[in-house]
């Protein structure tokens, strides 16, 4: 029920935002917005974490149950060119997943809820089309790197305890698409971008052959972000 509430939310933003843009002869708002130097914002959205497992042998696979999160952040961003800007995107990305492992009875052992707070450090190359009135669409990519305040990586409890521990310290790379909306007071700016992590994030139970996590060759995180920037 969540998810088509934030995707009609979505949708009825961008339809109100489009018919006001997309006129014949628009008034231009923020004429001069694209010509300075380093610009400024914030953005809130929406994520949902997933996890591309692979296996050390053929076995039933892992479940992965994904949930919405929410995104925050701040913006800094260097103009290079009319068409290039250079973008810095701190912010705060809180997630859960459900994992269900096969071949337990009880929920107990079988259920894990992995519960992730990443501190999230992007840099991104923004690439964006001439102005068309009062809007201008953009490809961005770039790299960051999160860390994950609730990784448990340090803690000496695992799996046999309850406890799922997964690294610190995680790299992605990041793809997306949106367009700018130029607003008669501000920026505004709806964007979808996917992120998917490069490195293994799975802390391996103290038994090599555990139930858990013994079959597993690696786990890395993959999400989705929905974001809405102010500028």
């Amino acid at each position: 029920m969540k998810k088509w509430f934030f995707i009609g939310l979505t949708s009825f933003l961008m339809t109100n935002t489009l018919s006001a843009q997309f006129n014949e002869s628009p008034i231009l708002n923020k004429q001069n917005e694209d010509k300075k130097l380093l610009n400024w914002g914030y953005f809130l959205g929406l994520n949902q974490y997933d996890f591309k497992i692979e296996y050390k042998e053929n076995a039933q696979d892992i479940l992965v149950s994904k949930s919405f999160g929410f995104n925050v952040g701040l913006i800094g961003e260097v103009r290079l060119n009319e068409f290039l800007d250079v973008r810095f995107e701190p912010g705060l990305h809180y997630g859960s997943r459900l994992m269900g492992f096969p071949g337990f009875d009880d929920e107990r052992d079988a259920i894990r809820e992995v519960k992730s707070t990443y501190i999230n450090f992007p840099l991104l190359l923004k690439a964006s089309t001439k102005r068309f009135g009062n809007f201008k669409p953009f490809l961005l990519g770039g790299a960051s790197t999160g860390l994950n305040l609730g990784s448990n990586e340090e803690s000496l409890d695992d799996n046999e305890s309850g406890t799922f521990r997964m690294k610190k310290w995680v790299y992605n790379y990041e793809l997306g698409f949106g367009i700018d909306f130029y607003l008669e007071y501000f920026k505004f700016t709806p964007s979808i971008r996917g992120v998917f992590a490069i490195t293994d994030e799975l802390v391996p139970d103290n038994d090599p052959n555990s139930p858990w996590t013994g079959n597993i060759e690696s786990l890395k995180t993959r999400g989705i972000f929905i974001n809405f920037t102010f500028e």
